[in-house]
């Protein structure tokens, strides 16, 4: 019995030590798992030569170069109507009539009256030598001493009381022939004729209708649109941080939400020099300017392409080929070490970190143009070197030294996943 109980004792002092080095060792263990490194998984890329493009999108309308309004120049009724929308018309072709009875009457009136006054001047020239020729000979009696001064000066008034009305109905004349003049034209302008060769693209009126001029407050009536499509532009609003970037003759590709399968090719050919004006509500006074418009004209434009179409463009403003490129992802900004803490601002660095022996380290670089996944490295790196290229949640968490290992890559299976 003795012998049982020493037996148990002993393996019981034997369980207790080692369960003591069971713990002792978990805790060893622990806690140089708390001294080990921590390891941020990360996406590793390395330095290449690309060919890249700068390119700046932006969204507006096609719309024909020439795009004129056809706008009522005086009332009256329309009487004939020569073309419908649709047609084809060149430059001087009859479009539309308005009723000219009124300013046929104008002119005729206008024109009787000249004639008038016409034979009214012959009457006052006739009279005006006459009272010349008399004050000039009561001029000569008067030297001799045969007549009085007051018959002298008589004939000499009525002399120029002729000359006078001669000179008034001379101007009549003029008036008259000035009021003609302004009715003709008012005739002349109730028959239209195309400016331009081009299509009607849009018919407002009908016969019958009553054309109207335009007032202060009231626009006159549109006849209607004429549009030379053979000379098509899309015109484009661009931000203000990209404008700076934009120049005449700058490529363009052009997509119209109409055609999807076709990209149109076209040029810069105009960039507003101010601001578009946008209120930012109906009722708002101040008015704010963000965007710039742009035109660019479209080579060779198919004739199935309507104005007002929406589109969308991509302005290419700058090229290069083989030079060294790093995902846009990869750049990171930093502030610059060695700042005292009291400074105001803190200056800022913009690079990338390479991957060394394992580790991140961070290397300052020189941009050049932007391309749509990639920048242009201009200095800083070298062709083969390995850098991290994201994740963003990875680059936050880097600093120099810190121990990085590469992500496996994912499968297009997983990535669907």
């Amino acid at each position: 019995m003795a012998n049982e109980k020493s037996f148990f004792r002993k393996r019981k002092k034997t369980l207790i030590i080692i369960g003591a080095a069971l713990i002792l060792a978990l805790i060893v263990i622990s806690n140089l798992s708390s001294q080990r490194e921590k390891t941020v998984k990360v996406t590793i890329e390395k330095v290449e030569k690309h060919d890249l493009a700068s390119i700046i999108s932006a969204s507006g309308e096609i719309k024909p170069k020439k795009n004129i309004e056809i706008s009522a120049q005086v009332p009256g009724r329309i009487v004939k109507i020569g073309v419908k929308e649709g047609d084809e018309v060149k430059a001087g072709d009859f479009l539309l009539s308005l009723d000219s009875t009124q300013y046929e009457a104008y002119t005729d009136r206008d024109r009787a009256f000249i004639q008038s006054t016409k034979a009214d001047l012959i009457q006052a020239e006739a009279r005006m030598k006459k009272d010349a020729n008399f004050f000039n000979s009561q001029k000569k009696l008067f030297g001799e001493g045969l007549i009085s001064q007051d018959q002298m000066e008589t004939a000499m008034v009525q002399a120029e009381t002729s000359s006078a009305q001669f000179k008034s109905i001379q101007f009549q004349i003029q008036q008259a022939e000035a009021s003609l003049k302004s009715s003709m034209d008012n005739l002349s302008k109730t028959v239209y004729g195309s400016p331009i060769d081009g299509i009607i693209t849009s018919l407002r009126v009908e016969e019958g209708e009553i054309a109207l001029i335009g007032t202060m407050n009231n626009p006159g009536t549109v006849l209607m649109t004429i549009a030379d499509l053979s000379v098509m532009e899309v015109e484009v609003e661009v931000d203000e941080t990209d404008v700076v970037g934009l120049d005449l003759g700058q490529s363009s590709e052009v997509k119209v939400d109409a055609f999807p399968d076709i990209v149109f090719q076209g040029k810069v050919t105009e960039i507003g020099s101010s601001a578009l004006q946008k209120l930012t509500s109906a009722s708002a006074s101040t008015q704010e300017a963000k965007d710039f418009k742009v035109t660019i004209t479209i080579e060779n434009p198919p004739r199935k392409l309507k104005p007002g179409l929406s589109a969308s463009a991509d302005i290419t403003t700058a090229e290069k080929k083989g030079v060294l490129a790093v995902p846009i992802a990869a750049l990171v900004l930093r502030e610059k070490e060695g700042q005292t803490a009291s400074a105001k601002t803190k200056a800022e660095e913009e690079g990338v970190y390479l991957v060394e022996a394992g580790r991140a380290k961070f290397a300052v670089v020189k941009k050049g143009i932007t391309g749509e996944m990639l920048v242009e490295i201009g200095s800083g790196l070298k062709e083969g070197q390995e850098i991290v290229a994201g994740p963003y949640s990875a680059l936050r968490l880097l600093k120099d030294g810190t121990l990085v290992k590469a992500e496996e890559k994912k499968t297009p299976k997983e990535e669907t996943k």
